[in-house]
């Protein structure tokens, strides 16, 4: 089998990887290297959105394809318009990604992409190994975003799926306010588990429609259909739309810890652990530690590239899917709770990873206090034993 060496090699071009690629381009950090980019796939299809929300213009934000600054929140005994300030909710469509992305590679002489599938990475006698079906590539350093396997969960960590199947629908008459989105919507049936809908309109008759669970298991794809068609007949009083589009994907909601480096392997992404455990939320993470990244590569001759968000937050996530994998608490009261009791901004500041340790007590506090706090106790003791 045939060896070729690079400088850097980038395995998996999703989020995470393209990001990487174009923060180091950006950041004049290609100059005179060889750097390998593999994917099985060619990335042309709109596979794929990723909404986010910032207190101002991102990384990308040219290919920003729609923003609300105000969002409903709905469950059967509350609703709210809430006021997302000082954040911006923001989409962006896989495709413009992928086609923004690559456009920045293609311009950078630095860049060799390949299509193949990866089989493995691995670190050997200080040199980074990326091999394929047909073909073995070396680097002294890889960055990798690909998750091979469900990882193997220790004693007392957690796994829920956040899966989703989203309509981009059009519609005949002007039903939607294009200036409005909905976060979320518990009034949809809850026996799979914690469901909600999210809706996010680009016109008076265009939106993407999407049904999401926190559970254990997936659904059959004629059920995500039913679920989308109920709620755009039951909530939104329809009886005729048009399916533009479709998208469907699986988030893993894990207080499991992810290898972050094994020697020249660095894994970013999912794979490093970016994913936020008790929302699922990536994209930002991913931006954030990127920059982390790339920051790093520019400044240090031997970067670090350790990182974890401060513990606590790990421990408040831990919390949360301990109370909804046990089935302590529906995840609708739970999020009702949430939202009917603090700022829509502080909420999101939480779910960034960026609060104050007296702005996270007053939000926990203003959750059910007996189960959060005995499930608090009992991460806190898991964690205690885990640093012994």
């Amino acid at each position: 089998m045939s060896v070729k060496n690079y400088d850097l090699i980038i395995s998996g071009l999703g989020c995470a990887g393209l990001s990487l690629a174009v923060r180091l381009s950006k950041a004049g950090l290609t100059s005179g290297k060889r750097i390998l980019l593999i994917d099985r796939e060619h990335k042309n299809s709109n596979n794929r959105t990723w909404c986010f929300w910032e207190t101002g213009p991102g990384f990308f934000e040219d290919i920003v394809h729609k923003t609300w600054d105000h969002a409903w929140f709905h469950s059967n005994d509350f609703s709210k318009l809430l006021e997302l300030e000082p954040y911006v909710y923001k989409m962006i469509r896989g495709l413009d990604f992928y086609q923004h992305c690559m456009k920045i590679i293609n311009d950078d002489q630095a860049f060799e992409i390949i299509y193949d599938e990866v089989l493995s990475v691995q670190s050997t006698e200080g040199i980074g190994v990326c091999k394929t079906a047909t073909k073995t590539y070396h680097a002294p350093q890889v960055f990798n975003s690909i998750l091979f396997d469900k990882p193997v969960l220790c004693r007392g960590e957690f796994f829920l799926k956040q899966h989703f199947k989203g309509w981009f629908i059009k519609t005949k008459e002007d039903v939607f306010d294009p200036r409005t989105a909905t976060l979320m919507d518990f009034r949809p049936d809850q026996q799979h588990g914690t469901t909600f809908i999210y809706v996010m309109p680009f016109s008076a008759n265009s939106a993407l429609v999407e049904y999401t669970l926190f559970t254990e298991d997936t659904l059959t794809q004629k059920e995500y259909d039913q679920g989308l068609d109920l709620y755009l007949r039951a909530q939104l009083g329809l009886d005729e739309w048009e399916i533009i589009e479709e998208e469907f994907g699986i988030i893993p909601m894990t207080n499991h810890r992810f290898q972050r480096q094994n020697g020249c392997i660095v894994n970013i992404g999912t794979a490093g652990g970016m994913t936020k455990a008790s929302s699922g939320y990536t994209f930002r993470f991913i931006q954030k530690d990127t920059e982390r990244i790339v920051q790093q590569m520019s400044k240090h001759s031997k970067p670090n590239y350790q990182h974890r968000d401060h513990s606590r937050f790990f421990w408040y996530d831990s919390i949360f899917l301990n109370i909804l994998q046990l089935k302590k608490l529906h995840g609708a009261d739970i999020f009702t709770d949430l939202f009917s009791q603090n700022d829509a901004g502080k909420i999101l500041k939480f779910l960034d990873n960026e609060t104050s340790f007296q702005e996270e007590v007053k939000i926990l506090w203003s959750m059910p206090q007996w189960p959060f706090m005995k499930a608090g106790v009992q991460e806190g003791l898991k964690a205690i034993k885990t640093i012994k």
